[in-house]
């Protein structure tokens, strides 16, 4: 059994998306959510899931021994980001080199790094006068947005689109690859 654990700061979409997609497969499940805001929406929905999910301190990240002892135990093989809205700590890329991974909404390099995320990224899309979008899924480093791409998928962007209606597109690339890519991975591994 291939486990995962969710990293994610808010609604939790995506999140919900993968284990709807894993739901009752015995070679991969989803085992645990880890955030780091109590009140975000993820918590609810992965309750309603029967997924458990945990809060940590900033301190617990700060210092990430809590954090990857917890991982160690879960037994986990791959931590995916989804909407995870922190700098993954060196103590836990080290730990998981090459078995983090992360969605971006965009075609990345374009509109990437610190500071690049939600609604952000598609209204500076949208302000390039970008003729296409879309999803980056790639491997987590050091570097914000910066771990080798596993793969893109694209979308068109409409001259009357608004930040709002471009992410409705993305929303819909990120709810069908992600589970995807994170199979192949896991079936490879």
């Amino acid at each position: 059994m291939k486990k995962i654990a969710i990293f994610a700061s808010g609604n939790g979409s995506n999140a919900e998306a993968i284990v709807k997609y894993f739901d009752g497969r015995e070679d991969i499940k989803v085992e645990i959510v880890l955030s780091n805001r109590s009140n975000a929406a993820i918590h609810e929905r992965m309750g309603k899931l029967g997924i458990p999910s945990v809060t940590f301190q900033k301190e617990q990240w700060n210092e990430s021994t809590t954090i990857v002892e917890l991982l160690k135990e879960k037994s986990i093989d791959l931590i995916v980001l989804a909407g995870f809205l922190a700098i993954i700590q060196p103590a836990i890329i080290k730990e998981y080199t090459g078995r983090i991974i992360n969605i971006h909404p965009s075609l990345l390099p374009r509109h990437g790094g610190a500071g690049m995320w939600g609604m952000h990224v598609h209204k500076a899309v949208i302000d390039a006068q970008e003729t296409e979008s879309g999803i980056t899924i790639h491997h987590v480093n050091e570097a914000v947005d910066g771990g080798a791409i596993i793969s893109q998928h694209r979308c068109e962007v409409m001259a009357s689109d608004t930040p709002e209606v471009l992410a409705e597109r993305v929303h819909e690339l990120e709810y069908y690859h992600y589970p995807r890519v994170i199979e192949s991975i896991l079936l490879q591994s």
